[in-house]
């Protein structure tokens, strides 16, 4: 039966002997996702962030005449739903009983763990991995990396370069540039800071050329490294085993003063229980735990 570890399912464990036993356990990949999310608690179904807009540049006021007034406008909501997921085991009392090695035994809750850990790196890394899909948009209404996303002003304003770049030097100087002018719904400039260089495992050798190098990467000039010697990126390479694209890269900025930006949203932190069932005997154990992202 599916989800029932019998004596059947691992009968070579029901024999003295074995050299070795793998595959149970490996070394735990570290934690990627906190590193590409700004955690924000919630405690219901789902939570809304709603965009406001601030006001227009100042006006001057001929003598004698009144000031120039503006209004303040709502733009996009952007609903993020907590989704539960869960995963778990059941051993019969059998197995338990005859199973002559604790290291598989142990090892259950472990990779339990593991898988649960894994799911949300998964499903936390969409956002990444969808931002340039079409048919995956935000509050606005478009992908998460687009050249039209709409001002409440007005206008549009784009957090990728026209054409797709490969991460080099010059692609890399321009996008920290262009995240410099970044502008508000209403075309004031906004102080957000660029503050890590997320790449694929692909790319983290030229990422790392990119901003450790003394001098110009990949040629004999004598030129400093400016990303380096500014200290652009100050919190350096993430290195993500879980994007999917080879060749995507992306600039995660601080939030300016909305404190948030990427969204990971924690309902119910991951909780581990442990019963028997009583008629069978069988040994139950399963993970819990409920987030959204955006």
């Amino acid at each position: 039966m599916a989800g029932i570890i019998s004596t059947g399912s691992l009968p070579k464990l029901l024999w003295p002997g074995i050299k070795g036993i793998f595959g149970v356990e490996y070394n735990q990949i570290p934690l990627t996702y906190p590193k590409l999310f700004t955690k924000v608690d919630s405690d219901k179904a789902y939570e809304e962030y709603v965009d406001v807009t601030g006001f227009t540049f100042a006006r001057a006021k001929p003598e004698g005449q009144g000031m120039t007034f503006d209004d303040q406008a709502q733009g996009p909501t952007t609903r993020i739903v907590n989704t539960t997921y869960a995963l778990g085991y059941i051993v019969t009392m059998e197995e338990i009983q005859d199973n002559l090695y604790e290291k598989v035994a142990s090892g259950r809750a472990r990779a339990n763990a593991i898988s649960m850990q894994q799911a949300k790196e998964v499903n936390m890394h969409l956002f990444y991995n969808r931002a340039f899909t079409a048919g995956y948009v935000g509050g606005d209404g478009v992908t998460l990396a687009s050249l039209v996303h709409p001002l409440q002003a007005g206008g549009t304003f784009a957090n990728r370069p026209v054409a797709g770049a490969m991460l080099n030097e010059a692609s890399l100087e321009d996008a920290i540039t262009n995240v410099m002018n970044f502008v508000d719904d209403k075309g004031l400039r906004v102080n957000v800071a660029v503050k890590s260089l997320v790449v694929a495992t692909q790319n983290q050798f030229q990422a790392t050329r990119l901003l450790k190098s003394m001098y110009q990467p990949g040629n004999g000039n004598n030129d400093i490294n400016a990303i380096m010697a500014m200290n652009s990126i100050p919190e350096g390479v993430v290195v993500s085993r879980y994007l999917t694209s080879p060749t995507a890269w992306f600039l995660r900025t601080d939030s300016g003063n909305s404190g948030y930006g990427m969204i990971y949203q924690e309902r119910m932190a991951v909780s581990h229980d442990e019963d028997n069932e009583f008629n069978t005997k069988n040994f139950m154990a399963g993970s819990v735990e409920r987030y959204g992202g955006g």
